[in-house]
């Protein structure tokens, strides 16, 4: 459940496949004048595809609310499984930290920001791999932009001297949440958001002895306040990232071949074994889960679109 929308389960009648389906009530959307946002995010879903990118398989809209169908991805959020473990070991940290920089690198060539990576919005797939999902505050950047958005503990000093940002905030996030992984919390936390902001201008970061100095020096990189000496932002680009010593024992090919695996097990098969129904999103799990067979299970789907199994991704209806 967000600010103003909700994700339930859901399954495609025709094909027996699962879909998450984001509601956003159109009154909400109007209220809290997010329909650029809505659009936005919509329009740059449409263009992406990536391996370590949430899919959007279909939107439509009727009086009351806008709908998107995604992937299902079953394994939950990545900040589950960290505030369970405390904090992920080196090679846990360097399989993730390297999917999240291919789709960066993806999404920079493209033109489009990110702007809020952060554990809660990577959800980890049956197979151990991550997607990164919610995309409502990407915008296609050219240059530069003055909109203040993000999660506090992320964001980059430019956002907060409101200085103009570009895709360098996505390399000082990335940096943020290898630190994050490693030590099990973010290296700037307050319990007043001003007390976090002074923190990231002071760019005072405690260093836990645990952390090796490959991943210290990479940390350190990512969070330069100069974004012109940031890591990922200067001239070779994502190049610098991957080729960082933290890194050395990887193949980049491999990693984009989904060949890498995790050490760990997984939830497995359909259902949500990790996420939390939203109110109301209950009685569709509950049906999906007792009698996969009964027409009730694709309800929601089949209200939609009574063909959606056949609807691609280029023929979304205008919002």
């Amino acid at each position: 459940t967000g600010t103003f929308g909700r994700v339930c389960l859901c399954r495609d009648r025709i094909s027996g496949k699962y879909c998450a389906m984001k509601l956003l009530a159109m009154s909400d959307v109007i209220r809290l004048k997010q329909i650029e946002h809505v659009k936005n995010e919509r329009n740059i879903l449409r263009e992406i595809r990536h391996p370590f990118v949430i899919s959007l398989e279909w939107s439509t809209k009727d009086y009351c609310c806008l709908y998107m169908i995604f992937e299902y991805v079953c394994g939950g959020e990545l900040f589950t499984y960290l505030r369970n473990a405390g904090r992920f070991n080196r090679p846990t940290s360097t399989f993730y930290a390297a999917e999240i920089v291919l789709a960066l690198e993806y999404l920079h060539s493209l033109q489009i920001v990110y702007r809020d990576l952060k554990p809660e919005n990577l959800l980890i797939n049956r197979d151990g791999h991550l997607k990164i999902t919610d995309f409502g505050f990407a915008k296609k950047l050219r240059d530069r932009t003055w909109t203040l958005c993000g999660t506090p503990e992320y964001l980059a000093p430019e956002i907060i001297q409101s200085k103009g940002h570009n895709k360098a905030v996505d390399w000082w996030a990335l940096g943020i949440l290898i630190y994050e992984m490693l030590v099990g919390y973010p290296p700037f936390y307050d319990e007043n958001p001003f007390g976090i902001y002074e923190k990231i201008l002071s760019g005072k970061i405690e260093w836990p002895r645990h952390i090796d100095p490959s991943a210290k020096d990479l940390v350190k990189k990512l969070l330069t306040n100069d974004r012109t000496k940031r890591l990922g932002n200067m001239k070779n680009g994502a190049d610098d990232v991957k080729r960082h010593r933290w890194f050395k024992e990887l193949n980049w090919d491999d990693v984009y071949n989904k060949k890498l695996k995790i050490g760990e097990i997984w939830p497995g098969d359909g259902g949500s074994t990790v996420f939390s129904p939203a109110p109301g999103c209950e009685s569709c799990e509950d049906e999906l889960r007792s009698n996969s067979k009964d027409e009730a299970t694709a309800t929601v789907v089949e209200i939609l679109n009574p063909n959606y199994g056949a609807v691609s991704a280029d023929k979304f209806p205008p919002l």
